[in-house]
């Protein structure tokens, strides 16, 4: 897909603030000096045996990115491929399941669109509002920054394990509230933080870790930045069993497409294990945020995630750019 987009041309409309140049996580179209729309579209394949979970999951992933780049979402147009042969009452509980998701975040869901599909898929093409001046982007990460990751991983594993039959024990219970947890709390402890700035907002840079997993989004922040990351592999939470589904050999075929696509811009230390390595390609469904934040800023953004019960951790720093952009140690 990067490789049509480069051919693709650009637009020349001056509203358009934020389109796909840096793969950011949303659209943004500006209205009036001080209002934005702030637009996004996702949708999956079912994640969760549970007809109503899997809604959830869908509903959370597709608020995810309007919550990474600092907006308030408003509406939602709902997005479903159901197999003609499939019972409808599942469809109504993964409808109930995203709506019950997208109340929680007073968004409204205003109508959608459906298709007969052999594959069972679900989403949201969600529109939220924003300021023209307080947009996070996945570019912008500052040498001497500190990098900030609101949620564990290890959800592809651990969904693969699943269909495996073959999870560790806690696995799962832990992989869906993490992935039906919305990011707006941490959303709200990042604005805390850039109110209470002075001068310059302190948010640098802000992504949501979903399918190309955590280095996959740290490669498109250190690149679109012009700077390396270098990440504490002790300090990356983890899943409950995902290291253990990691070493049981349950990798998507995703994971090893982003390996395959990321060789040659990590570098590993001996100390990371190659099952760790491993859960930093796993693809992600409704990962929490990478944030690039102001050193100085750290302690005011963990005291502000803490008051909004966001269990994050800070894994790590901006440093100036090198060979190769990532550094795991």
């Amino acid at each position: 897909m990067d490789s049509v987009l480069r051919r693709l041309p650009r637009s020349n409309d001056p509203n358009l603030l934020v389109g796909f140049e840096t793969s950011d996580d949303a659209g943004v179209y500006q209205l009036s000096p001080e209002l934005a729309l702030v637009q996004t579209v996702d949708f999956l394949t079912p994640i969760a045996d549970d007809p109503h979970t899997f809604g959830q999951i869908a509903a959370a992933n597709s608020l995810s990115d309007i919550y990474a780049m600092g907006g308030k979402p408003l509406s939602a147009l709902s997005i479903v491929g159901f197999p003609p042969k499939e019972n409808p009452d599942v469809l109504e509980q993964i409808l109930r399941g995203g709506l019950s998701k997208m109340d929680e975040a007073h968004c409204t869901v205003v109508g959608g669109h459906s298709v007969r599909d052999d594959d069972l898929k679900f989403g949201y093409a969600v529109t939220g509002v924003i300021h023209p001046q307080h947009i996070w982007r996945n570019v912008g990460a500052q040498p001497g920054d500190a990098l900030f990751l609101t949620k564990p991983i290890g959800t592809g594993v651990i969904a693969t394990a699943l269909k495996a039959g073959k999870s560790p024990a806690g696995s799962v219970e832990a992989a869906l509230a993490s992935m039906t947890r919305l990011n707006r709390e941490a959303a709200e402890a990042l604005h805390e933080v850039e109110s209470a700035a002075k001068s310059a907002s302190p948010v640098h840079a802000v992504t949501d870790i979903t399918g190309f997993g955590i280095l996959g989004h740290a490669r498109e922040m250190a690149a679109g930045s012009k700077v390396s990351l270098r990440l504490d592999h002790a300090k990356i939470p983890l899943l409950t069993g995902a290291l253990e589904a990691a070493r049981g050999g349950f990798l998507a075929g995703g994971l090893k497409n982003n390996r395959e696509f990321l060789e040659g811009c990590v570098e590993f230390s001996a100390a990371v294990s190659e099952d760790f390595r491993a859960l930093l390609f796993d693809p992600q469904t409704s990962g929490g945020l990478l944030v690039s934040v102001a050193a100085e800023a750290a302690p005011a953004l963990r005291a502000s995630l803490e008051r909004h019960h966001v269990l994050a951790a800070q894994i790590g720093e901006v440093i100036l750019k090198s060979s190769p952009l990532i550094k795991v140690e």
